[in-house]
C-alpha cells in the first residue's frame, strides 16, 4: 500500500460545545462595550458578570467532555483579553473617568495592559506554577471589582459626593489593574474535588447563599470579590510575619548551639 494513503491527515476543525460558551463570554464582553457606549452602565457591568460565568463554565465543559484543545486556550484567552481587559476599562472609562481628562484613559490604559500581561503571565506559566494559587489578581476577578463598583454606582451615590466617587473609582482601577500584575499569590480554589460526595447541610448552604446573592446581587457580589482581592495581601503579610519568625528562630537557635 501506498506510504502517502497511509498516512493520517491531521483533524481538521473546531469542538463546538466549549469554543460556544467562549464565543458567548466574548459577546458579552463586546455588547457591554456598547451598551457602555449608549449610557447603559449598569447592564454593560451586568453583561460583564454574565461574561464570568461563562468564562467559568467553558474550562470545564471542556474537561468533563474531553475537548480540551490548543485552539479552545488560546481563543479563551483573547475572549478573557476583550471581556476582563478592555471592556472593564472601557465601561469605567465612559462611566466616570473620562471626567479626569488624560489621567483618566491612562489609568483605563494602565488596566487594560495589565490584564493583557496577567494573560500573557498566565499562559507562559501554566504548566508549571502551583494549581492551588495564582500569582496575582485573576482578570475576571479584577473586572468583578471595576463592573461591580459601576453596578452599585446608585447606591454608591446616595453616600458619596460625585467627585469622591470619581476618586474612588479612580483608585479602584489602577489597583485592581496592578493586582494583576502583581507577584501576590490568591487562593484558585482548583483543589476543590467537584465529585466528591458532600453532606447534605452543604446543598443546604449553597441554596442559601443562591437565595442571598439574588436578593441583592449587585452588592454581594462586589463584596465577596473585593474580600477575594484583599484576601491576597493579607496572605501574602501573614506569610512574610512568619518566614520573618521563623528567620530569627533560626538565628537564635544558631546562636545558642
Amino acid at each position: 500500500m501506498n506510504a502517502d494513503m497511509t498516512t493520517k491527515k491531521p483533524h481538521r476543525g473546531i469542538y463546538l460545545l466549549p469554543n460556544l460558551f467562549t464565543t458567548a463570554a466574548l459577546f458579552c464582553g463586546f455588547y457591554a462595550i456598547v451598551s457602555s457606549i449608549n449610557g447603559k452602565f449598569e447592564i454593560a457591568a451586568i453583561a460583564i458578570f454574565v461574561a464570568m460565568v461563562l468564562d467559568g463554565i467553558d474550562g470545564r465543559v471542556a474537561r468533563l467532555t474531553n475537548t480540551q484543545s490548543d485552539f479552545g486556550a488560546e481563543f479563551d484567552s483573547l475572549a478573557d483579553m476583550v471581556s476582563f481587559g478592555l471592556a472593564p476599562a472601557l465601561v469605567m472609562y465612559l462611566w466616570t473617568l473620562s471626567s479626569f481628562g488624560k489621567i483618566g484613559w491612562l489609568v483605563s490604559f494602565v488596566y487594560v495592559v495589565c490584564a493583557a500581561l496577567r494573560l500573557a503571565r498566565f499562559n507562559t506559566q501554566a504548566t508549571t506554577s502551583d494549581k492551588n494559587y495564582f500569582q496575582g489578581l485573576a482578570s475576571p476577578a479584577a473586572a468583578a471589582i471595576v463592573a461591580g463598583l459601576i453596578w452599585n454606582g446608585p447606591l454608591i451615590k446616595e453616600y458619596l459626593s460625585l467627585p469622591a466617587l470619581e476618586i474612588v473609582a479612580l483608585v479602584t482601577t489602577l489597583i485592581a489593574g496592578l493586582l494583576m500584575v502583581s507577584n501576590v499569590r490568591y487562593h484558585s480554589f482548583k483543589g476543590i474535588n467537584w465529585r466528591s460526595k458532600v453532606p447534605f447541610a452543604t446543598i443546604l448552604m449553597i441554596v442559601l447563599a443562591l437565595v442571598f446573592v439574588s436578593a441583592a446581587p449587585e452588592q454581594l457580589l462586589f463584596g465577596i470579590f473585593f474580600i477575594y482581592a484583599l484576601s491576597g495581601p493579607v496572605m501574602t503579610l501573614i506569610l512574610l510575619r512568619r518566614r520573618r519568625a521563623e528567620r530569627a528562630l533560626n538565628k537564635q537557635q544558631d546562636k545558642a548551639d
